[in-house]
């Protein structure tokens, strides 16, 4: 579940008309209930035993969540506070609790109020460049270079900066409207998806251009990669020098859907003082899908697992296929813990290579069952769910993460359905 950042770009707009109107006061507090109401609930605190559970390997049964960002206008009641502050308090609220009443997944409802950090940064100082595509999805990048030999020169390292005000600012009206229903708790979303190098290499010269770079300046590219994984290092160092890090091994979002409660962080020498190796980090190269996995060996692995290295525990992977790459490289990543099994992955050779080990299979099913006709046909997510199920009996410890619904298509129902049968299902594995 991810949670919305209080940006530079929009101070103005929530110091604008300071006072929030009483009714609309009312309404987040009334929303504010609601949702401790069901953070209380005695599910909620048996969820919380079989995440730790799951996360230490010693799951009681696979976990299953439904990500709901990319279908909230399917579930959302329409928005009542017009306010621009008191709009953000309410998109909080309200999607926690429309997730939770609409199908009840195994997301822990948060006995608190998250405030993010608001850290903005234009990369190795380069400004990120996208045309969207409509209301859509997609994207179409502008790159700042096309070649390394014209773009290494372009390059500077990343100045990193933490809008305190911004963050204040929301804090301060959540505290005032609903601090004494639910207690405020600051908040990293930054480290959610920042952490992935190939993804800024695309950001910076376009994948076209990163691929054929691989090939015709392969040293330039080793020089670039080293850029961005030291830039990253040195976010953390800076991250922790500012006291911006906080722990997420509670209930904290983390990789490409899951979630962190852990009792094997923070290190042993934990003082108080959080570092990177306290935390869980999600690292991804969905870039990555067009090269060899000789390639992959060659130009990405190497900075990865230097990064991975850098964390307590690591998720690893979105809607790249990891099969591919797993022989010859993911297998010796650092700290590793899970590995995202999107539908492209192959699941046989994922489900064997990971077998008895350390590493908890994160499958993400094929959107598709859920997200492109209003009706559900229950028996072929069935037999669709049934074949990971089979793949992974007595083998591997799972869990199943639903993203990437872009609709609901007029049918909410049937994600509280997929939730019901996945459950039922899954059990089977353990």
């Amino acid at each position: 579940m991810s949670e919305p950042t209080c940006k530079t770009d929009t101070r103005e707009t929530l110091a604008r008309d300071a006072v929030i109107p009483a009714a609309e006061k009312e309404y987040l507090r009334e929303l504010a209930k609601k949702q401790r109401e069901y953070a209380n609930l005695p599910v909620m605190a048996e969820r919380k035993r079989l995440w730790y559970l799951h996360n230490r390997l010693a799951g009681e049964r696979p976990m299953v969540v439904m990500e709901e960002d990319t279908f909230l206008p399917d579930i959302l009641p329409k928005r009542r506070c017009e306010h621009p502050l008191a709009a953000l308090i309410e998109g909080q609220l309200g999607q926690i609790i429309a997730a939770h009443e609409t199908f009840d997944d195994d997301k822990v409802v948060p006995d608190f109020f998250s405030v993010n950090f608001a850290i903005t940064t234009d990369f190795l100082g380069q400004k990120q460049k996208r045309i969207f595509a409509g209301q859509g999805p997609g994207f179409h990048i502008e790159p700042a270079f096309e070649t390394l030999e014209e773009g290494l020169p372009l390059l500077r390292p990343s100045e990193y900066h933490c809008d305190e005000e911004a963050a204040k600012t929301l804090e301060k009206a959540a505290q005032d409207i609903l601090g004494d229903i639910l207690p405020l708790v600051r908040k990293n979303a930054f480290n959610h998806w920042f952490f992935t190098p190939t993804q800024l290499v695309v950001n910076l010269m376009g994948m076209e251009n990163m691929y054929y770079a691989m090939m015709s300046e392969a040293e330039d590219f080793h020089r670039l990669m080293r850029l961005v994984v030291d830039d990253l290092k040195c976010c953390l160092r800076w991250q922790e020098e500012q006291g911006l890090l906080v722990l997420n091994n509670g209930n904290d979002y983390m990789g490409s859907g899951s979630f962190c409660f852990s009792d094997e962080l923070p290190q042993e020498d934990y003082d108080g003082r959080i570092r990177s190796r306290d935390l869980w980090g999600h690292i991804n190269s969905q870039e990555s899908i067009g090269i060899s996995p000789e390639q992959f060996a060659e130009f990405v692995y190497p900075y990865y697992e230097e990064l991975a290295a850098e964390y307590g525990l690591v998720y690893y992977g979105c809607c790249e296929p990891v099969h591919a790459y797993w022989d010859s490289s993911l297998c010796r990543l650092p700290n590793l813990r899970k590995i995202s099994i999107s539908p492209w992955c192959d699941e046989g050779i994922m489900a064997e290579r990971l077998a008895g080990s350390n590493v908890i299979y994160s499958r993400k099913p094929s959107p598709n069952f859920i997200g492109i006709k209003a009706e559900f046909d229950e028996e072929a997510f069935s037999a669709y769910i049934q074949k990971t199920a089979a793949a992974l009996k007595g083998r591997c410890r799972a869990e199943f993460i639903f993203r990437d619904i872009y609709t609901l298509s007029g049918n909410p129902a049937k994600t509280r359905r997929a939730v019901e049968l996945t459950r039922r299902i899954a059990e089977e594995i353990y």
